[in-house]
């Protein structure tokens, strides 16, 4: 099936498929750092975006679904000039390079490329100074096939970032840990990677 198609359809499916809460992680992790430039990508019903939003971060916020993207810009009211909310595949259209003070990542199939291509555009959306936060399930939470017969070795996962780093980042988290909202999802357990990219004057 047509990812777009399969996305549409799964929302669609219910009048709100998700907890309407920001990721724990997010909270987490992005509390303390200066509001700026955001990405969010695969935003789904616009929980993330809104929450960043509502912190003083102007947040474009990415999905290939138009039914999560109208569910969210519904919500979105109080915050409608600081969210753009765009579709799109980010993993055939690149976003800008160097745009963006935070790159959110939380739970996205990022399918695995060749030499991990889309990826790699997500890291350079990444500003100097600015930071990535790229969120998945735990590996030992996630079943051999998903329901299209999809393994977690056919998606990007946070290792997978934490090994394509090079000396121009700075890994500032890379661990498992158990998530902070475990009863509305059978997953016990995230893998988070939080890393800043250094400003030029910041190499050695």
């Amino acid at each position: 099936m047509d990812t777009r198609v399969f996305w549409d359809e799964r929302y669609g499916s219910r009048d709100q498929l998700f907890s309407g809460a920001p990721n724990g992680a997010l909270v987490t992790e992005v509390a303390d750092l200066p509001p700026g430039q955001a990405l969010d990508v695969g935003c789904g019903e616009g929980a993330d975006a809104l929450w960043l939003a509502q912190r003083g971060w102007r947040v474009t916020a990415v999905d290939i679904s138009r039914v999560a993207l109208r569910r969210a810009a519904a919500a979105a009211t109080d915050v409608a000039g600081r969210v753009a909310w765009l579709c799109g595949d980010l993993t055939t259209t690149p976003p800008p390079a160097g745009a963006f003070d935070l790159v959110n990542v939380q739970y996205f199939p990022l399918p695995r490329q060749p030499h991990h291509a889309a990826l790699r555009r997500l890291l350079d959306a990444v500003a100097p100074g600015g930071t990535l936060l790229f969120v998945g399930h735990a590996p030992a939470d996630l079943p051999h096939q998903d329901g299209n017969g999809s393994t977690s070795d056919d998606y990007d996962q946070p290792g997978d970032v934490a090994r394509l780093l090079d000396d121009g980042w700075v890994v500032q988290v890379d661990e498992t840990r158990p998530r902070t909202n475990p009863t509305v999802t059978p997953h016990t357990h995230d893998t988070v990677l939080r890393a800043r990219r250094l400003r030029a004057e910041e190499h050695r």
